[in-house]
């Protein structure tokens, strides 16, 4: 692990604690969301009744530290979120995130800051959809509604200010798949008497005929409109249609009600796939999940319990059992953040349930081909973890770790050199769901490009 992350971490850990320790408010989220409508429908989030805020002890005793990282590190203090927001919208959001990093000195800047963006794009879309200029309103609205789903970020609970946000978001997303240079329809898959929220996407081009599938998973702090670039997406470029959806407790689905728990993932994926394989669009017999961060889990859990999926590629690892280090030892915003989407206020309660976060009793039930991709010193679920994860696994399995990489994989000279990260998860799961084999190996991307590879038992 490099020195930069081990200062990190213990600045956080270390730091003293001056304020006392808030009483967290006890009880469960409130009600969820009624019924999300008919399918098919375009449907804008309903309040659910207000949530409870949500508090931790490090939140409250380190907020004063937290203002004080962000205003000497920026707001990508805790993982490159500007980077992997800027990445889908294309070069011309630079300067739209530049101002963003120049404008957050504090925690309380980030919401307004991009909010802000937002509404300067949907004007910009507006205008040029007036003019009758549609690739310039579909760039633009695409860019708006990535800008809203940024700025809800800063709030765990289902308030008017985030319902608000989320329907902004919903509008522009809307407004862009009508333009949009290939085909992007709304998804709502059944579930619990309601309906998760995704998009779907079919490759540019298309004219018919059954082809691969890919379940996009985001992370803890991803969101769907990110999950699929708006103009070279690495699965649609290869011809495989994109479902880019938010599991139980994920982004949109906390507004709407949902919440985060093993059982809730289980019975997801099954959701999916049933979805799916009634699309006249898809062959049933080559869909795959993609997950990152917390997608990892999430993807894991998934496919375990549903084995109609034909490949599963994660990223960016969060394997950890209990995810100690990434409650306990990272930013106090990954807590409060997963409490939210978990449906818990109390602390306590919180600690209890997340020990039920893990991927044992079910990754041994995979029989499909699996890739990771993980970094060397990843600061938010240690390598260690992974590894006990793939001496576990019985299904045909590729481990590939960066040399220097931290929890979001890139940005060293093992991601510049060797395989690009994004580029080798959608060759391989091209490959795999057209039925080509490949070698169970572990690969080590060393700071030189070079990769060193070792067979698995």
């Amino acid at each position: 692990m490099t020195q930069r992350n081990v200062d990190r971490r213990q600045f956080l850990q270390s730091a003293t604690l001056v304020a006392t320790a808030a009483t967290a408010a006890t009880g469960a989220l409130a009600a969820e969301t009624k019924a999300a409508g008919a399918k098919g429908r375009s449907r804008g989030a309903q309040a659910p009744g207000k949530s409870g805020e949500v508090h931790t002890r490090r939140w409250t005793e380190q907020r004063w530290l937290l203002d004080n990282t962000i205003r000497a590190v920026g707001v990508d203090w805790d993982q490159p979120r500007s980077v992997n927001y800027n990445a889908p919208c294309g070069p011309e959001a630079n300067a739209d995130f530049a101002a963003i990093r120049q404008r957050v000195q504090k925690f309380a800047d980030i919401s307004p800051a991009f909010e802000s963006t937002a509404r300067r794009r949907e004007a910009k879309a507006q205008a040029a959809e007036e003019a009758g200029e549609l690739v310039t309103a579909r760039a633009n609205y695409f860019m708006a509604a990535v800008h809203y789903a940024a700025s809800q970020w800063p709030f765990d609970e289902n308030n008017e200010k985030n319902v608000s946000l989320n329907n902004r978001k919903r509008e522009c997303y809307t407004k862009y798949a009508k333009l949009a240079d290939h085909r992007v329809e709304a998804a709502w898959i059944p579930f619990q008497g309601k309906a998760l929220p995704g998009w779907f996407h079919l490759p540019h081009g298309y004219q018919g005929g059954r082809i691969p599938a890919v379940w996009t998973i985001p992370g803890m702090d991803g969101f769907k409109e990110a999950n699929v670039a708006m103009y070279g997406d690495r699965f649609l470029t290869r011809g495989i249609a994109v479902l880019a959806l938010e599991g139980p407790g994920q982004y949109e689905s906390a507004v709407l009600g949902f919440r985060v728990s093993v059982p809730a993932w289980m019975a997801a994926g099954r959701a999916v796939m049933d979805w799916l394989a009634t699309r006249s669009e898809i062959d049933s017999g080559r869909i795959g999940v993609a997950g990152s961060s917390f997608g990892s889990l999430f993807g894991t859990i998934a496919a375990a319990n549903e084995p109609r999926y034909r490949a599963l590629a994660v990223s960016a690892t969060c394997l950890e059992p209990g995810c100690h280090t990434i409650f306990e030892e990272a930013s106090p915003t990954f807590k409060k953040r997963f409490m939210y989407m978990s449906g818990f206020t109390d602390e306590e309660r919180f600690d209890e349930f997340s020990r039920t976060l893990t991927w044992e009793e079910h990754a041994e039930k995979i029989r499909v081909p699996y890739l990771c991709i993980a970094g060397e010193a990843d600061e938010l679920s240690p390598l260690e973890h992974t590894e006990r994860l793939f001496k576990t696994l019985q299904c045909p399995r590729q481990l590939v770790v960066y040399q220097d990489s931290r929890h979001s994989v890139g940005n060293v000279p093992s991601t510049n050199l060797g395989p690009t990260p994004s580029v080798l998860a959608a060759d391989w799961m091209n490959a795999r769901l057209s039925g080509k084999p490949f070698a169970s190996e572990r690969w080590f991307v060393e700071a030189t490009g070079r990769v060193a590879k070792t067979a698995y038992a």
